[in-house]
Order: structure tokens, then sequence, then C-alpha cells
């Protein structure tokens, strides 16, 4: 096993301690997991979807939770299919339970699910407050034009 030390990193960059936490923090048993299998792609922008296998499993058989910055995919088979009188000559189709989590970015969420053959689909969308979005200040030329332009906007507004 690798370890990295962030602490350079940590010294000249400013807010992605979550994400330095994420890397240090990485669960190795996660990235061994394969079931149920995915893709996450992206849709747009400011859109993705994450698609997930899960066939055989019903829409009251999976839960979506969404809980500060992470998504939980769960799945549980239940039992009142078939019951003990069927007797399996071969059994390839997956009826264990599932959880699957995906760390999120900031400010993205939850828009959509929905089941279609066999494939989940979650759209997320991310939304970006105004106040984050870039915006364009102008420069002044001097700091008597700012002044003059400030008792220029002031002067029309005292004589109504």
């Amino acid at each position: 096993m690798r370890h990295v030390d962030f602490s350079p990193l940590y010294r000249s960059t400013v807010g992605f301690d979550r994400l330095f936490n994420l890397l240090d923090n990485r669960n190795l048993g996660d990235q061994a997991q394969s079931y149920p299998p995915y893709n996450i792609e992206r849709t747009g922008d400011n859109t993705y979807r994450i698609t997930m296998a899960v066939a055989g499993f019903d829409e009251k058989e999976l839960s979506i939770e969404f809980q500060a910055h992470s998504l939980t995919v769960k799945g549980e088979k239940s039992d009142d299919e078939a019951g003990a009188e069927t007797e399996y000559l071969y059994r390839g189709i997956a009826k264990r339970a599932f959880e699957r989590r995906f760390q999120l970015a900031d400010h993205v969420e939850v828009e959509t699910a929905s089941l279609k053959n066999g494939l989940l689909h979650i759209d997320l969308v991310r939304n970006i407050p105004e106040a984050l979005k870039p915006r364009r200040i102008s420069i002044a030329a001097d700091a008597s034009d700012s002044v003059k332009t400030i008792e220029a906007q002031i002067a029309p507004q005292q004589v109504n």
C-alpha cells in the first residue's frame, strides 16, 4: 500500500480539505466491490447521470438517499418470490443485497431517478449559487475618477 503525503499541498491550497480527506481515507474495500455495475456520464456542462444495472430489482426494493455530499443506493430483494418449493438446477441471477455510495461535489444535487429495462438512471445537476459564479469587476483608471463617478451618480438622485 502506498501512502502519499499531502502536507505540501495543504500549504499552497485553500478549501481543498475535503478532497484531501477523501484521498487520505479512501477505503480500498469499496474499490474491489463490483456489484452492481454502473456508469457515470457527463450529459451537459452541469449535468451528470449515474446508470446502474439492477436487473431483477423492483422500484420497491431500491432506495436512494442523498445526504451531505453523499449519494447512497441500496437494493434489498424481498423473499416472497417463488417460495421454497422451487428447485434450482443453476442459479446465476443474483438476489444479493447491495449498497453503493457515491461522493458528490459541492452544489451537486439529485434531480430525478427512473428505472427502465433493469437500468436505474439517476440524473444529477450542479446548481452553482449566483454568489459563487464569476463576475466582472470594472477597474477605474485613477482613484479620483471613481470618486467623480460616484458623485455623478449621487447628485441626480438628490435633485429629485
